[in-house]
């Protein structure tokens, strides 16, 4: 039996517009990691929520009637969330009609970079990204430090889900009230804001970890002699969160700058085309610090080869020097009757001339090649 087409957006991605059971009725996901909340227990997950017309913010409205009176004006509301629960987000979810599969994906976490379309409304997901300050890189050393924030963005409302530590969207919301001429363009000035406000948060990461390697490949090439191939690996490893980060939101962006969608006014693009860029950018930085890594790595690694071939060689050259003495005495050890001038009254301290006369040479030999 054939299925249906389901219609889709100019993409080639297929919309998904069957009914689903609410969120607070899904279970968590088969391999999702378990949740772990940093909230604070008993705290609120709303952390504001406003309601703007004509880029201006209005006298507090309760969370509830925001909505209404947001469509009611022409205006839209900013609700901001910290890693809600399942309960809180599909009340939530309820009120602002959000699509099953967003919120759960809002709810849970653990989601790459990527912009989704659900009907009239848009749903996209950003790392964010922090540098954990360190007196001195070790090899179990903490550089970068990722979170997420979710977006949902309707006509009349976005409605912002952080989850980590970092990324705080008070300040960002502040600066955004003091350019009413940009929200005035609605929820996409938001949207673009969090983007403008991550992607340069993930700048300053990448000048601070470029730091760290800087510091490792002094060390490296220094007359020290450290091992510094853990500590490599490390920032290697720690280096790949960010690049996981920042590579794969060049798509949603190049999305929102190039393409036509309802929510996202013609005059929002080149905003988006801006962040647009300094991603790449940013991306670029980052691909050339893990190639630079990659290099140091290997030089690490080869010249701590080097360094125990020229160890290896020193150890041979004492041992030939010290076969000597031993293989003479070995054989006069042997009280055989008839020995080489063992009746000889000076033998013994020509044997002991034969002995440093050898020893001698083949220090002299071994020098004069770098063995020693």
């Amino acid at each position: 039996m054939s299925r249906p087409d389901v219609p889709g957006d100019d993409t080639g991605q297929r919309l998904v517009r069957r009914p689903i059971a609410p969120p607070s009725l899904r279970p968590r996901p088969v391999g999702a990691p378990p949740r772990v909340s940093s909230r604070p227990a008993g705290s609120d997950a709303v952390v504001d929520c406003a309601v703007y017309v004509d880029g201006k913010r209005l006298d507090p409205v309760p969370p509830h009637e925001s909505l209404r009176i947001a469509t009611e004006r022409g205006g839209f509301v900013w609700l901001g969330l910290y890693e809600p629960d399942e309960a809180e987000l599909g009340s939530i979810a309820a009120r602002y009609g959000l699509h099953p599969l967003a919120v759960e994906d809002a709810v849970y976490a653990h989601q790459r970079p990527k912009l989704e379309q659900y009907d009239d409304a848009l749903f996209m997901v950003l790392k964010t990204a922090r540098y954990v300050e360190h007196e001195e890189l070790t090899a179990t050393s903490e550089v970068v430090d990722t979170g997420e924030v979710m977006v949902f963005l309707g006509a009349h409302y976005v409605i912002t889900v952080r989850h980590g530590e970092h990324g705080g969207l008070t300040e960002l919301r502040h600066r955004l009230e003091d350019q009413p001429d940009l929200l005035c363009q609605g929820p996409a000035a938001v949207l673009y804001a969090v983007s403008d406000f991550i992607v340069d948060h993930f700048v300053e990461v990448a000048a601070a970890v470029e730091e760290d390697v800087d510091e490792l490949e002094s060390s490296v090439f220094s007359n020290d002699r450290r091992n510094d191939i853990g500590r490599l690996y490390q920032l290697k490893r720690e280096l790949l969160q960010l690049r996981r980060a920042v590579s794969p939101l060049e798509m949603p962006l190049q999305r929102l700058a190039e393409r036509e969608l309802d929510v996202i006014p013609a005059a929002m693009r080149s905003y988006f085309g801006d962040v647009l860029d300094h991603a790449i950018r940013v991306r670029d930085q980052v691909g050339g610090l893990d190639e630079l890594l990659t290099s140091i790595l290997q030089a690490s690694i080869a010249r701590a080869s080097l360094t125990d071939n020229e160890d290896m060689r020193r150890i041979s050259a004492w041992a030939g020097i010290i076969a000597v003495p031993t293989a003479i005495a070995g054989i006069y050890g042997m009280n055989f009757k008839f020995m080489p001038e063992l009746d000889w009254r000076y033998g013994y301290p020509l044997v002991l001339c034969v002995i440093a006369v050898l020893c001698l040479l083949l220090y002299r030999g071994f020098k004069r090649n770098g063995w020693l």
